[in-house]
């Protein structure tokens, strides 16, 4: 017997400032064949509304730390502004969505991550999905927002990697659906040259990836994201798919392979 589909779609900041080419996305998105999930961050407007309340914005190597004051400020911004925002803007579009953290149903129990060489503070790493809630959610035909708050389980909100979520959210869900995953950045997909952006790798396997990333090619942000997507697929999810908002709407970017 044959899995049901369920698509997976992770957006970035950028593409959430962008109302036009957001409502296209979102648009190609529920045109999809089957369940949705859509999974958003939104550090961009975290990180001008600190500047507004003259909050320091600290990050280390593309990941922020989250003090006390940074805390508050990422969970009005993900969960209330941007994620509210995005589901407003599904049910104008006819979709009965539905916005979520971690904390809401116990869907995402993650533990702050111990201090190593670097604090960063109140960020999570997830342990835990609550897939039975996921799926009655589905089932009723309503389609999750999670922006990238989790929680402790002890009453303690955590700022939690997005790329990250969306990649657990769609293993976690891979037992009992056909997932396909979609991590919609910037970039048209992931580049063989840096500088051009139509040079897009259309199929990626862990090899090229390895030898890509040992002469530089493929360097900084996009390595994590490579490293979420090709563990997901360890874990059962059946595509992933490393795509700009561009080369979404013409189902192009890069695809990766075992």
């Amino acid at each position: 017997m044959s899995k049901p589909k369920l698509h997976v779609l992770k957006i970035g900041g950028r593409l959430i400032e962008q109302e036009d080419h957001l409502a296209e996305v979102l648009a190609h998105f529920l045109q999809k064949d089957g369940h949705k999930l859509l999974i958003h961050g939104g550090g961009k407007r975290a990180s001008e509304l600190e500047k507004k309340l003259d909050i320091p914005t600290n990050m280390v190597e593309g990941r922020r730390i989250t003090d006390a004051a940074s805390l508050e400020i990422v969970v009005m911004v993900y969960a209330g502004l941007i994620n509210k925002g995005l589901v407003s803007r599904l049910q104008s579009m006819h979709c009965n969505a539905v916005g979520l953290s971690g904390a809401d149903g116990n869907v995402i129990l993650a533990h702050k991550r111990p201090v190593k060489t670097i604090d960063y503070g109140f960020v999570g790493d997830i342990d835990q999905v609550n897939t039975h809630f996921i799926e009655a959610l589905l089932k009723a035909n309503t389609l999750p927002v999670f922006c990238a708050i989790t929680h402790d389980g002890k009453g303690q909100l955590l700022n939690t990697n997005a790329d990250t979520i969306a990649a657990t959210l769609a293993s976690a869900m891979a037992e009992d659906f056909e997932v396909h995953a979609y991590f919609c950045l910037e970039k048209n997909g992931v580049l063989s040259d840096p500088e051009d952006d139509e040079a897009v790798i259309e199929q990626l396997d862990t090899l090229t990836y390895e030898r890509l990333k040992a002469d530089g090619t493929i360097s900084a942000g996009m390595i994590p994201k490579l490293d979420n997507g090709f563990g997901a697929m360890e874990k059962g999810v059946q595509e992933v798919v490393i795509c700009g908002p561009d080369s979404f709407l013409s189902d192009g970017g890069t695809k990766l392979k075992h």
